[in-house]
């Protein structure tokens, strides 16, 4: 595995340079997003090897080594990034980025309502399950132990996930379960249409300016062919006409037409003169 890391990351990082190099703009260059990940996604490799060269070297205490090892477990987990470079060749990643990048502002309205509907129903089950029923509350896997303990449960009944690791067994904590997942529903689904919308509208124009790429480019190609065409078809006129004008009669095609007035020699084809007095003695 570590022969073929090292193939991958050889590869990355030669093809990384070379945009760097041929960049227009190198700090837009180095401020892309893209960019970015691609130089975070390779960074971990290099910063492995010198913290294991490090550890080789030195003996240090054992604490520093820990860090450095758990620095180096953090740094390896990086290495996930490079599935992200797959976002430049795919439309459905790019997408989903251009999505999530215009559509902040309802991830923020998402957030709040969660956050919102959490402080509320917490310490409502909490309430319904440690003080209106203290018995059901015995029970580890189904605790509400506190209101920080509550959040979690909170957060799983109105996404609709429901682990089931804690359920509420009264009927009044069974009431604020079901107020709290319809009010989840309703709160999961007002950002969602937006973000919906700015997921379609955000495909079609990347899949327009894909299109209209693909066109440039298959444009740039042919109009590269035809130039290239045209320049031959030209190259083969010149010589054709250079073969022509370096044609000079012979001493008997001389003769003949010396003894001819101007008016037949103009009624002779050009170039058939060398015919009629091919077929001539010279006598």
């Amino acid at each position: 595995m570590f022969v073929v890391e090292t193939v991958c990351v050889a590869w990355f990082s030669l093809e990384f340079m070379l945009r760097f190099l041929h960049a227009r703009s190198k700090l837009e260059f180095a401020r892309g997003p893209l960019n970015i990940i691609d130089a975070v996604a390779i960074l971990p490799y290099y910063i492995s090897l010198v913290v294991v060269e490090n550890n080789t070297l030195e003996d240090g205490s054992r604490g520093y080594l820990d860090k450095l090892g758990l620095v180096l477990r953090l740094m390896r987990a990086l290495r996930i990034l490079y599935v992200m470079r797959l976002a430049r060749h795919s439309l459905g990643l790019q997408t989903l980025g251009l999505t999530m990048q215009r559509s902040t502002q309802e991830f923020s309205l998402l957030l709040l309502f969660i956050t919102v509907g959490m402080a509320l129903f917490s310490p409502m089950v909490h309430l319904a399950e440690s003080e209106l029923a203290p018995n059901a509350a015995t029970a580890p896997q189904h605790s509400f132990s506190s209101i920080p303990a509550s959040y979690w449960w909170a957060i799983i009944s109105m996404t609709t996930v429901g682990y089931g690791d804690m359920v509420p067994r009264s009927i009044p904590g069974q009431v604020v379960a079901l107020s709290s997942i319809l009010s989840g529903i309703l709160i999961m689904a007002f950002p969602a249409t937006s973000i919906f919308h700015m997921f379609s509208r955000s495909y079609q124009e990347l899949k327009l300016e894909h299109e209209r790429l693909w066109k440039e480019e298959t444009g740039a190609a042919l109009a590269a062919d035809n130039l290239e065409n045209r320049r031959e078809r030209e190259r083969d006129d010149g010589m054709d006409d250079r073969g022509t004008a370096g044609y000079t009669p012979g001493w008997g095609e001389r003769g003949m037409m010396g003894g001819m007035t101007e008016g037949q020699q103009a009624m002779l084809p050009a170039g058939g003169n060398r015919g009629m007095m091919g077929g001539m003695t010279e006598g």
